[in-house]
């Protein structure tokens, strides 16, 4: 029996290579496509070395509806796997439109193409942006779903709604998706990692990078937040950990094991720690000091969020299972060999 096709897009990427070793890791067959804009094709290597499998890749952007749909002829993909977008707050509320043309649009003509093709499931990568400040925590999946304070999360928050019209409009695939916290870290082996291009925007890169003495210092955006320390509280979930609940989700999907037609999962650790705490931590773990100030708060950041998984953790048998001290471990050991200099 042939291997079952999943089409990965944005594989290249963060979430999405760590996701691809998972799935090669128990037999599937992996397709990605991925545009570049925000990885490399070095990744390829890394997913190789760790898995012994390079998975076909295209690079093709997800809004070309003529480039893909020439890949769902030629694969023919059992489930869809949606990663690709662009995914920094910060950058979403000065470039909105961006945001809304790369996360909308690509996802439309997944969907499009799934239908056209008999795609049967689609996982789509969703985010605890979904549910703004919430009123009470830990967050579970009946949190209302409230403004977003950004473009990116609104993106989200749009996104949802096309796949669940969709899926109420009678088609014949199935969704699952997986609302992630706030994803850490690298593959043990240090092959494959998170890799910005440029100036991060996200935290934990730019903490290593400052580590690494490749930036001067790291500002901690606020120190007057309503939490223990004044600084914003999130949850930190391992990055294998992650990809690990994409494979259980698309298992289920193929597997048809989904009880409904759309199903909606929190993915993090149930703790919440503090960005001061993760610094701190993270010294603690590598022995490195941080160089860091304070600064003033940042339009679009949420005060505190942090997931309860419980869903997750009895229906897809999933849990997290890295703490923060090994995700972090784990960053620093992939920021050291890509700051190595080649022999």
């Amino acid at each position: 029996m042939n291997p079952k096709r999943i089409l990965v897009t944005g594989g290249m990427g963060y979430i999405g290579s760590h996701t691809t070793v998972e799935l090669q890791a128990v037999g599937y067959d992996v397709i990605i496509v991925d545009n570049l804009s925000n990885s490399n094709r070095d990744v390829l290597k890394g997913i190789k070395a760790i898995s012994g499998v390079e998975p076909t890749f295209y690079q093709v952007d997800c809004n070309d509806q003529q480039a893909m749909r020439e890949i769902y002829d030629r694969h023919r993909p059992d489930g869809v796997i949606h990663f690709a977008a662009s995914k920094a707050v910060g950058e979403s509320v000065e470039k909105p439109l961006l945001y809304y043309r790369n996360n909308i649009l690509s996802l439309i003509v997944q969907l499009e193409l799934m239908k056209e093709f008999g795609t049967k499931g689609i996982v789509f990568s969703s985010s605890c942006t979904v549910y703004g400040q919430p009123k009470k925590l830990p967050v579970t999946e009946e949190a209302p779903i409230l403004p977003a304070t950004s473009p990116y999360g609104n993106s989200k928050q749009i996104n949802e709604e096309i796949i669940r019209d969709t899926i109420h409009s009678g088609v014949d695939f199935r969704a699952i998706l997986l609302r992630y916290f706030n994803p850490i870290g690298a593959h043990p082996s240090a092959e494959i990692g998170e890799l910005p291009l440029g100036v991060p925007q996200n935290l934990i890169p730019y903490l290593t990078q400052t580590a690494a003495g490749i930036r001067k210092e790291l500002t901690v955006f606020g120190d007057d937040y309503n939490t223990p320390d004044g600084s914003c509280i999130r949850d930190y979930i391992h990055v294998v950990d992650l990809a690990k609940a994409h494979v259980v989700a698309i298992d289920r999907l193929l597997g048809a094991k989904a009880t409904e037609p759309l199903e909606v999962f929190n993915i993090g650790t149930g703790r919440g720690a503090s960005v001061l705490e993760l610094i701190h931590t993270f010294e603690e773990a590598t022995g490195v000091k941080v160089p860091h100030k304070i600064g003033p708060r940042r339009e679009g950041d949420i005060e505190q969020v942090w997931a309860d998984p419980t869903r997750a953790n009895k229906v897809l048998g999933w849990s997290a299972q890295s703490t923060l001290q090994e995700a972090l471990k784990s960053a620093w050991k992939w920021q050291q060999k890509i700051t190595k200099p080649e022999n």
